[in-house]
């Protein structure tokens, strides 16, 4: 019984603390007039005990790629590394998204989804990285050791929704830890915003959000990108994100939604990314989220396949929202004239 109220105390963590507002409430954060994204422990073992889960393979075959030292001028290349891993490089500039070089994605070393494809650009052959987005503390988006080893390197800049910076500093990993609307300054003519996405955040169940979560806006000299990190599908996508575009480039989540009844508030499925793909008026995208760790119930090509279907469906050219694979890249062409 004592380990029964001692252990969530021992597990919980203030990462924050700071004033109310309309998506904390002085204790945790919460997605303002929507539903709470997290679902209790009866529904996880309802999933868990009815789950259908779709057989993956132990391995898929990865080829790495080396990126170019730089990109420069208003050319963008975009390569995935995996699940939400992507490096962006335009403007002479190095963005990468939430990275993460481990093998599992789990509190424990030796517990938890095993990396199903190896990173699609070795860590030794990744180019300086000046710039780091890290959307919230999800052990599959916020690595630790891989941050540690990027910061050792090269000191990038490095933002992130508000009490993820917490947790970096405890590695001597400096962050800007900003709110939802709020921007940190790159250089003269590049600027990052955090966004609100729907979602939630934990390292153990006990703390759970006591971190905020977000997307990012990128503004660059060649277009601005947008980077959801993840999410539910919800209306911050016209409502508040789609007045910093025009977006030349969005990286959307496109996989870890079945079942839908348990995923939904949480993660996007393909025909929602597709809708947030329009909410944005993006010109082109890139799927994410998927194909790496087996998370949810769906099998690891189906988010490719459902995409093409949504994009089918929508009319839009698959050209225009590829779901790239580890050690695929792409030239994102420029914004369409007009935009």
């Amino acid at each position: 019984m004592a380990a029964i109220l001692i252990l969530p105390r021992l597990l919980d963590d203030r990462y924050y603390i700071g004033p109310v507002s309309d998506h904390y409430d002085g204790e945790r954060f919460f997605n303002p007039g929507r539903a709470a994204a997290t679902k209790g422990l009866g529904a996880v073992l309802r999933w868990r005990l009815t789950a259908d889960r779709a057989d993956w393979p132990a391995q898929v075959p990865v080829a790495p790629v080396r990126p170019a030292a730089r990109v420069d001028g208003d050319a963008m290349v975009a390569t995935a590394v995996g699940h939400a891993s992507v490096l962006v490089q335009t403007a002479g500039l190095n963005i990468l998204t939430d990275p993460v070089w481990a093998e599992r994605v789990s509190p424990f070393k030796s517990v938890g989804p095993l990396r199903v494809r190896a990173p699609g650009v070795r860590f030794e052959d990744l180019p300086k990285i000046d710039v780091v987005l890290v959307s919230h503390n999800h052990y599959d988006h916020l690595d630790l050791d891989t941050l540690q080893r990027l910061w050792e390197r090269d000191k990038p800049i490095i933002v992130t929704p508000l009490g993820n910076g917490a947790l970096m500093a405890r590695r001597g990993i400096t962050a800007f830890a900003r709110d939802w609307g709020e921007s940190v300054g790159v250089r003269e003519d590049v600027t990052v915003t955090v966004e609100r996405v729907q979602h939630w955040s934990s390292r153990w169940s006990a703390d759970t959000n006591r971190a905020l979560w977000g997307g990012f806006t990128v503004s660059t000299p060649g277009g601005a990108i947008y980077f959801a990190g993840d999410c539910g599908y919800s209306n911050a996508f016209a409502a508040t994100a789609a007045a910093r575009g025009p977006y030349r480039l969005a990286l959307l989540p496109v996989g870890a939604y079945e079942p839908r009844w348990f995923m939904k508030a949480s993660h996007m499925n393909p025909a929602e990314a597709v809708q947030a793909f329009a909410d944005l008026g993006a010109d082109t995208a890139i799927g994410i989220h998927w194909g790496v760790w087996q998370l949810t119930d769906e099998g690891i090509e189906a988010p490719r396949d459902d995409l093409a279907t949504a994009l089918a469906t929508a009319g839009i050219a698959p050209a225009r929202f590829p779901a790239l694979a580890p050690g695929e890249a792409m030239t994102v062409p420029p914004l369409r004239a007009g935009d």
